[in-house]
């Protein structure tokens, strides 16, 4: 009877160790979904071609960027709503006068007044209205990339959480196959009653945990159906995170591409466009207004004209020449505060990249440590512990063993989901789509290496 109680507990031990080349395998289909809904039946493994379908549902509904869009559209506007030539001022007015008078120089005047576009002042509004729309456009272009790389990681996160929920389904099956295992052998007087304590404990413990896992996931999803705009209790189906991704170098070209290509440097460059512009209107804003005026005089009586006077009019900027030099003088220091933030911005984004890469790098070296060396050991020592059971020893060994085991299981998924996290917060720092084209990224600035 023992050695039967043996067998079935090595089995159920095996049941879950299995490992493939690319991740762990899933457990036989009476194994998986315990408890689970339908909708979690289903697995994706998260691909780039897959994300990039998930990022067009993004880019189409989420109401941040509608907003963008609506305020790129506004500024468009704004250029065409700027005109070449002011509304005409007409003018009507009469003479009072003895008859004599009114009869030689007319006594009904009017006329009309029109401001020239002279010296390129609409011009000049025009580049600072395009500069504008440039910096919104810009900025709508900016926030996706954000919000896409927080869908990335979102999506990062919830797969680790399904990968955890399925770790904690594949152990508490095994808990209750060994439970009752070892129930029916106390009951045959051939087990302990300690290890049944020991094992109700363990899977009671357990049951509460993938409790917690499961509202996890729910909350998890929430937080992509929030980026999708999709209702918050949408279901999903169960996500695998991608193998463990190729090291990032450290290569200063990298550096390079992420200054011309980083999204946060493009919107503060649209900015200096904008305090150029700025300086250039305030510089024609010295310059007069130019009217011209025409004014007839007719007499009313007869009905006859009497004169047309052509007047040429212009301000005189006397009283408000320092009022002109401190509009310069301003737009000179938003000019002057543009540059130094987008040196600031550069410099930050150089030292978040550099952060970036370091954190890839350790989650690799993390994941890659438990996977190669952690795990194996594991299950080596869960043999070990397995066979000393099998010799009369006892069942605190192989539990210990087995958590061993899981904790390198669960380590590993969350160094791969730290990994892919940060590869995508990467990918919006150097202005590509996801961690597969950031590798081409890093291949291509290989190959431009002389």
């Amino acid at each position: 009877m023992k050695n039967k109680i043996l067998g079935q507990l090595v089995a159920g031990l095996l049941m879950g160790s299995a490992w493939s080349g690319t991740g762990w395998g899933q457990p036989p289909p009476e194994l998986s979904g315990t408890g689970a809904s339908s909708a979690d039946a289903a697995e994706l493994q998260l691909t780039p071609a897959l994300l990039e379908r998930w990022v067009a549902e993004l880019a189409t509904n989420h109401p941040a960027l509608r907003a963008a869009r609506a305020r790129t559209r506004a500024a468009a506007a704004q250029i065409e709503s700027i005109r070449t030539w002011a509304d005409p001022v007409a003018r009507v007015g009469g003479m009072a006068a003895d008859r004599m008078m009114r009869q030689e120089d007319g006594d009904f005047q009017y006329g009309l007044e029109q401001q020239l576009p002279l010296f390129g002042k609409p011009e000049a509004q025009r580049q600072l209205a395009a500069a504008e729309r440039a910096v919104a456009a810009t900025a709508g272009d900016a926030q996706f990339q954000v919000l896409r790389s927080e869908l990335l990681q979102a999506l990062c996160r919830a797969a680790r959480v399904d990968e955890t929920v399925a770790i904690a389904e594949q152990d508490l099956h095994w808990l209750e196959l060994t439970t009752r295992t070892v129930e029916a052998g106390y009951q045959s007087g051939n087990g302990r009653l300690v290890d049944v304590l020991t094992l109700q404990n363990e899977q009671s413990k357990r049951i509460a945990g993938l409790q917690t896992e499961r509202e996890n996931r729910a909350q998890a999803y929430r937080a992509v159906n929030r980026l999708l705009n999709r209702d918050l209790t949408s279901a999903w189906p169960r996500l695998r995170l991608p193998p463990v991704a190729d090291a990032i170098p450290f290569e200063p070209r990298l550096f390079d591409a992420a200054a011309a290509r980083s999204p946060d440097l493009a919107v503060v460059r649209a900015e200096m466009q904008v305090a150029e512009a700025g300086v250039q209107l305030a510089r024609k804003e010295r310059w007069p207004d130019v009217m011209l005026e025409f004014q007839n005089s007719t007499y009313v009586r007869e009905r006859d004209w009497r004169s047309t006077e052509v007047m040429l009019g212009f301000s005189i900027p006397w009283g408000n020449r320092a009022r002109y030099r401190a509009a310069i003088r301003r737009e000179e220091e938003k000019r002057r505060a543009a540059e130094l933030e987008a040196l600031n911005v550069s410099q930050a984004v150089q030292v978040e990249l550099h952060a970036l890469l370091t954190r890839v790098a350790g989650a690799r070296r993390e994941a890659l440590l438990y996977r190669d060396q952690v795990i194996p050991r594991s299950e080596q020592a869960l043999a070990g512990a397995k066979a000393l059971f099998e010799s009369g020893g006892g069942l605190r060994d192989v539990l210990d063993a087995r958590r061993m085991w899981l904790d390198g299981r669960l380590r590993y998924t969350g160094a791969v989901a730290e990994q892919y996290q940060a590869l995508a917060e990467l990918a919006r720092y150097c202005g590509v789509a996801d961690w597969e084209a950031l590798q081409a990224l890093t291949h291509e600035t290989k190959g431009n290496t002389p």
